[in-house]
């Protein structure tokens, strides 16, 4: 049996509690889902030269860390649900960000996993998030749809450690385009996390030139984001980002 089949026979014989905060009961509780219902601009410590307009769904510290942790190592998939919507939030952050008509479409681009990854996991998390955050933005009147247009090739080092340079250079050649974009709509790279940028930049750096966007930003999106250091003001906010277009996330647990 995989670690997800196990972490679902589990969750089907022990009291539930919530990956956040450990409190017995919803699978994320009220009070750490909000914590994924404030889209802010993903800001790296360092930007990579290259960095695409990224909005996080909340900050990846306090309880949304652990929360991510179960999600993604743990084979929590149930969480699928509020992280996803958590993603779709952030979707709607950054394209709202974007002047043009709000009714065209957006493409989502999950950020291949690793197959070392995969089979570690027994599963491809981000595309669980993305297939649910598609669901949710068409619930919200979004016309999104998801494309698989990049892959992974080789193999890359863990990047534990390593600087934002390093990273970068470690991630080098790692993308390929993997399909034809669409013509019309807007891009927006997805992922769970952001911490260096390094992924990020690179996806982009492939999927903008292989998609003909070279004179249009790709987009990204993210569930959650390293936090900066603080900063007199505050970090800087999305304009235009609609946070009650869409539900926040753990509504239907």
């Amino acid at each position: 049996m995989s670690r997800a089949g196990i972490a679902a026979l589990t969750d089907l014989l022990l009291p539930r509690t919530c990956a956040g905060c450990g409190v017995p009961g919803a699978v994320l509780c009220a009070r750490c889902a909000a914590l994924l219902t404030r889209p802010r601009t993903a800001s790296p410590r360092r930007f990579p030269w290259g960095f695409p307009p990224t909005a996080a769904a909340g900050a990846y510290a306090g309880p949304v860390r652990p929360a991510v942790i179960e999600f993604k190592e743990r084979g929590r998939a149930e969480l699928a649900v509020p992280l996803g919507a958590a993603l779709a939030l952030a979707v709607v952050a950054v394209v709202s960000a974007v002047p043009g008509p709000a009714s065209r479409p957006v493409t989502l681009v999950p950020v291949p996993s690793s197959r070392a990854g995969l089979r570690e996991r027994g599963r491809d998390h981000v595309r669980e998030l993305t297939a649910r955050a598609v669901a949710e933005l068409r619930a919200a009147g979004v016309p999104a749809t998801e494309a698989r247009l990049l892959r992974r090739r080789g193999r890359v080092r863990d990047s534990a450690g390593l600087s934002v340079a390093q990273r970068r250079v470690n991630l080098a050649g790692t993308f390929v385009p993997a399909g034809a974009a669409p013509s019309r709509g807007l891009l927006v790279l997805v992922d769970d996390v952001v911490t260096s940028g390094a992924t990020l930049t690179e996806a982009a750096a492939v999927l903008g030139p292989a998609a003909g966007r070279e004179g249009f930003p790709v987009l990204a999106a993210v569930v959650a984001a390293t936090p900066r250091r603080a900063v007199p003001g505050g970090p800087p906010r999305l304009r235009g980002a609609p946070a009650d277009r869409l539900s926040g996330p753990g509504h239907r647990d």
